[in-house]
């Protein structure tokens, strides 16, 4: 092989190689993806809704819907339009309260309820979480 040939093999090579990392690590990164839904994604069923992959989803805990039995608390999440039935088993937060603002991350049973693996509640009295926050604006324009 000449030179020149040597040189155009090292370069299809390295691209060959970095176009492979790009590739794997693009891949890699899709799977690690947690894609945010609101109730009302969920009750259109417009949307996608992942049933075998973890996604959050998050709103209002609807007033009067908390029911606690052991360590298994059950609750329905609202974005002011739809709702969507929540079971978590574990210690909630110490800011988890009735029409209060909380982010679930877990998946959806065959029943369309959201079975949570980790909860997260605001925390204090002005903060929303930014996706609660969308989805609520969100919700509003479509009542108006």
């Amino acid at each position: 092989m000449t030179r020149k040939q040597q040189r155009i093999f090292a370069i299809v090579l390295v691209l060959f190689g970095a176009g492979l990392a790009v590739g794997l690590s693009l891949l890699a990164l899709k799977e690690n993806v947690t894609y945010f839904y609101y109730p009302s994604d969920i009750a259109e069923e417009k949307k996608e809704i992942p049933r075998n992959r973890d996604f959050r989803m998050g709103g209002l805990v609807v007033d009067g819907s908390v029911e606690k039995s052991g360590e298994v608390t059950r609750f329905v999440i609202t974005d002011t339009v739809h709702t969507t039935s929540v079971t978590y088993t574990g210690i909630l937060p110490d800011l988890f309260r009735e029409g209060q603002g909380v982010i679930a991350t877990g998946r959806l049973n065959e029943e369309s309820v959201f079975v949570a693996r980790t909860l997260l509640a605001k925390h204090d009295e002005n903060y929303m979480p930014p996706e609660v926050a969308r989805a609520l604006e969100k919700a509003k324009v479509k009542i108006e």
